[in-house]
């Protein structure tokens, strides 16, 4: 499926970075609103599969449909500027500073977290009927999860505020390397395989993405669920967002970059070999 090698597709992640940093306002804001707005409807179709089949299995099987989609119309996720932008700043691109990268972080949070608000008030109007109606079983079950997820870390203070930030670190290891997948293959075909295997690993084992929870807290308060936003702030995204900037940056991305685009000087075996005959000969 054409791969490219690990240098190949590095070079592709810091061009990318860049072109981020330089991209209009109109065009960051529009790429992570419709970003945001489709990572939430692909939560709802998960979550809706996982409730009606009893198998959260099949749910997270399904959930990286929402990925793929908006990867391959090219928006954007602040999981994946985490990720991307730092690299162009490491690499001293010209042009591109640190008021660049946090710029572009401050576009993308914002554009992501409208969209999946955006989607969170559609889908409660919807399961609601106008709020007219009680939620149905997917959205008391939302609701008990944006009470588990928040006040339940809560209710353990430092160290849960810390699990959060851990779950935060490993979901966004594996969706980078979902974001970085994309890149090993000129085919769609292997960019979607690539792509599907760490997205679902990260929501099966129920790991903290931030742009998944613009939606899910927003929805679940929408649902009754009984926290406020300074809860959903504190207990989650706060330490959510943190954990996806160094996962993904220090899992993935510095990792990559560090050891197939900053190689490290490799021994000259044909030099070392020769050196070692002279001072073989010499020693006779």
């Amino acid at each position: 499926m054409a791969y490219l090698v690990p240098a190949e597709f590095v070079t592709k992640m810091v061009d990318a970075g860049e072109a981020k940093i330089f991209m209009s306002t109109r065009d960051t804001l529009i790429r992570s609103y419709m970003a945001g707005a489709i990572l939430a409807l692909a939560a709802v179709f998960a979550i809706t599969v996982a409730v009606q089949t009893g198998s959260f299995l099949v749910g997270s099987m399904l959930f990286p449909v929402g990925f793929i989609m908006l990867y391959l119309m090219g928006f954007d996720l602040l999981t994946g500027v985490f990720v991307l932008t730092p690299l162009a700043l490491l690499d001293r691109r010209p042009g591109v500073t640190v008021k660049g990268v946090l710029r572009n972080w401050g576009l993308v949070f914002t554009g992501n977290f409208v969209g999946a608000l955006t989607v969170a008030a559609m889908m409660a109007f919807i399961l609601t009927m106008g709020f007219h109606l009680e939620p149905d079983a997917v959205g008391q079950k939302l609701a008990g999860v944006g009470e588990a997820r928040t006040l339940g870390y809560a209710e353990h203070g430092t160290v849960g505020w810390l699990t959060i930030f851990l779950r935060g670190m490993l979901c966004n290891w594996m969706v980078s390397m979902g974001v970085v997948g994309a890149m090993i293959s000129t085919h769609v075909s292997g960019k979607v395989i690539a792509m599907w295997m760490p997205i679902m690993l990260f929501f099966f084992m129920g790991f903290e993405h931030s742009v998944v929870n613009m939606f899910l807290f927003p929805f679940a308060m929408m649902m009754g669920g009984d926290f406020s936003i300074m809860d959903y702030m504190i207990w989650n995204e706060i330490p959510t967002a943190l954990g996806n900037l160094v996962g993904g940056l220090a899992f993935t991305g510095l990792t990559l970059y560090s050891t197939h685009y900053k190689t490290a000087p490799k021994r000259n075996l044909v030099t070392t070999v020769a050196s070692r005959n002279t001072a073989d000969l010499a020693k006779v």
